[in-house]
This record gives structure tokens, sequence and C-alpha cells, in this order.
């Protein structure tokens, strides 16, 4: 089973992380521990406008985690709220088996559809999305 879950994509993903660098100055910055598996990352963001401009990121995790991290960064920059809420909306349900593998920015994702049975995993996979949300939330309040 670990062999199918950590596949050649996944472990290409995880290996191709980016935006690993701490912002400078940021708008807001949030930690994030999946409790299950113990996965962490920090996130730091820039936004204009409502739109993520820049994006940074720290994370200890499993290749699942690196590999959805690696995808969120590839794809976080001019997105607002509500695009981060539906691309983690869209991964969720692919996780739990509820819904078609994600489309569009969140494409990728379908190389962690393997990550279904490894419910314990499922923390670390949606984690990125949960730390943007949660940065985005600090700004609005600001």
């Amino acid at each position: 089973m670990m062999d199918k879950i950590y596949n050649r994509d996944v472990l290409r993903l995880a290996a191709q992380i980016g935006a690993t660098e701490p912002l400078l100055n940021p708008d807001a910055t949030t930690s994030v521990r999946s409790p299950l598996c113990g996965s962490t990352i920090e996130v730091s963001l820039k936004v204009s406008g409502g739109r993520i401009t820049k994006f940074g990121q720290s994370i200890q995790a499993c290749a699942l985690g690196q590999a959805s991290a690696s995808i969120v960064a590839e794809n976080v920059i001019g997105k607002n709220r509500r695009q981060i809420l539906e691309g983690r909306k869209m991964v969720n349900r692919m996780l739990e088996g509820n819904g078609e593998a994600p489309r569009g920015d969140w494409s990728a994702f379908n190389a962690l559809i393997p990550a279904r049975d490894a419910k314990p995993r499922h923390g670390a996979i949606l984690m990125p999305f949960d730390a943007v949300i949660s940065c985005l939330e600090k700004v609005s309040v600001k």
C-alpha cells in the first residue's frame, strides 16, 4: 500500500517544492500542525485587493504533505480566499472519496488520489490550504 501512496508523481512533487523562503514583512504568518502525523507548516503571505501577491512557506512533513505544499505554492499567487476554499473543498472531497479528482489549477492533486486510504495523512495534505486560509483570515481582520 505504501508504494502506491508514495508513488513517483508524489515524490516528484515533493522534491520540487517551491517558495521555501520566508517572506520579509508579510501581511500575515500562520503555523499549522497536523495532530495525527505531526507535520508542520508555516506560511507567510502578502495580499493586495484580497488576492495573494507573495507566498512563502517552511514545511516539515511526509512526502504527501510536501507534495501538497508544492502544488499549493505553484498555484496560490493571484488567488483570493474563496478560490483557496474551493480548492481545499475539492481536495477534501477527493480524499474522502466523495468527489471527482480536482480540476483546473488544482488538478496536480490527482497524484494524491491513492492517499484516500491513508486517512491519518489527510491532515498533512490539507495543511497547506488551512495555513493559507488562516493567513487570509488574519489579513481580512486587519
